[in-house]
């Protein structure tokens, strides 16, 4: 099964259609009066494609077992055509159209079998996937454009060339995946007074995104947080809180990160631990998500 650990929940929603055809109007009205010996289609094959919706990862290997939460499907005539719709929503780490498209089969094999001892001529059409929402392409679909990024590495022993740097590295590398170019990179010593005076000039550079990674532990060195938050013109706790949520739902020291983050001028500062892992974590919990605020701040230069 792929490895699903490092999404976020969302709601996911998709619709299904499948169509069976049948070969007589009689038959059409034998289903719409309800006089199928074997019992009522609509209702029979509803339940059974109820049931597949549940059942989904059961019978399909790689799929994930997931809370279904909604679940609809309806039948339309036209002429000799049924058309079967299925949708369902969750709100899960993956999306729900195997579980749709299940649905719809498993409807049609039924009427099928319902319908098999009075019309030897019945098709299953095509079944085929109408709609699917939610999850991460969904949001990558409308990251704004032109951002100006910068990526700021706080570390004594980086900047003094003991080790190299991996964290801020894998910033730049996850945000060339979303095509987000990274205009700006700063290696500076864990020291309040530099943190500040690289920010500011980043900020009065026009930057429209920066991040920043290291110093936000506990440490008598991780002095990020105390420098950052002073300079802060509009907090939005929600996005440290997402991150801490995230962290926390994979390792148990997550509540311990101090990190901070909100606009300084027009630019949007967003602190990240110092580890790599701590990145790759506060990176799936935020982007491209967090990106919508350009659509929403005031002063803003990206619609």
């Amino acid at each position: 099964m792929v490895n699903i650990t490092h999404k976020s929940n969302s709601l996911r929603e998709a619709i299904a259609t499948a169509t069976v055809t049948v070969s007589s109007a009689d038959t059409i009205a034998l289903i719409q009066n309800r006089l199928v010996p074997k019992g009522d289609v609509f209702e029979f094959s509803r339940a059974a494609g109820l049931l597949a919706i549940k059942k989904t990862s059961d019978v399909i290997p790689d799929c994930h077992p997931l809370p279904v939460e909604f679940a609809a499907i309806r039948h339309s005539i036209s002429g000799l055509d049924i058309t079967i719709s299925v949708e369902v929503h969750t709100i899960y780490k993956t999306g729900v159209e195997v579980e749709a498209m299940h649905g719809a089969a498993i409807t049609a094999l039924t009427m099928y079998d319902m319908l098999k001892p009075l019309d030897k001529n019945i098709i299953i059409g095509s079944i085929k996937l109408e709609s699917k929402t939610g999850g991460k392409s969904d949001r990558l679909k409308n990251i704004p454009a032109g951002l100006k990024i910068g990526v700021i590495v706080c570390s004594d022993s980086i900047a003094a060339g003991k080790n190299e740097d991996r964290s801020g590295k894998m910033i730049i590398e996850k945000l060339g995946k979303m095509n987000l170019p990274t205009e700006t990179y700063e290696i500076i010593p864990d020291n309040a007074a530099l943190i500040q005076q690289t920010t500011l000039k980043f900020c009065s550079a026009d930057h429209d995104l920066l991040l920043i990674t290291g110093g936000t532990g506990l440490s008598p060195t991780d002095v990020t947080p105390e420098a950052i938050r002073p300079l802060i013109d509009r907090e939005i706790p929600g996005i440290s809180e997402t991150a801490r949520n995230y962290g926390q739902q994979r390792m148990p020291y997550a509540m311990l990160s101090r990190g901070v983050a909100g606009f300084i001028k027009n630019t949007l500062v967003i602190t990240m631990p110092g580890s790599v892992k701590g990145v790759i974590e506060t990176m799936d919990a935020l982007f491209p998500q967090v990106l919508h605020v350009f659509k929403v701040a005031e002063g803003k230069r990206h619609d």
